[in-house]
C-alpha cells in the first residue's frame, strides 16, 4: 500500500491565503478551494525539489571529503600559506599608506 502524504497545516493556510489574495469578485468558494489546492501542490513540489537538491549537495560534499586523502593534505597547506602571505601584503600596504599620509601631513605643516 502507498503511504498517504500528510500536508502540514501551515502549507494549507499559506495556500488558502494566496488563493484569497488572487480571488476574483464573483468567484465561488469551490473555485477558491481548487486554486488553494493547486497552490498547495506547488508549495509541496517546491519543498520536495529543494529537499532533493539539498540531499544531493550533501552527498557530493561527503564524497569530496572521502576523496580527500593524506596525499592531498600538503597541497592544502601550500594554499593556506599563500592566503597567509596575501593577508600580510595587505597589512604592509596599509602601513606604507599610513607612513605616506603622515609624511605628507608633516611636509605640509613644515612648508607653511
Amino acid at each position: 500500500m502507498a503511504k498517504k502524504h500528510k500536508v502540514s497545516t501551515q502549507v494549507v493556510d499559506e495556500a488558502m491565503q494566496m488563493a484569497k489574495i488572487v480571488q476574483k469578485p464573483k468567484q465561488s468558494k469551490e473555485q477558491t478551494k481548487l486554486i488553494a489546492q493547486g497552490i498547495q501542490k506547488g508549495i509541496e513540489e517546491y519543498k520536495k525539489r529543494h529537499k532533493e537538491k539539498s540531499r544531493s549537495l550533501d552527498k557530493q560534499k561527503k564524497q569530496l571529503q572521502r576523496s580527500l586523502s593524506v596525499e592531498q593534505l600538503p597541497e592544502l597547506a601550500i594554499e593556506t600559506q599563500v592566503i597567509h602571505r596575501q593577508s600580510k601584503l595587505g597589512w604592509i600596504l596599509l602601513g606604507i599608506s599610513w607612513v605616506g599620509f603622515i609624511s605628507y601631513i608633516g611636509y605640509s605643516m613644515t612648508s607653511n
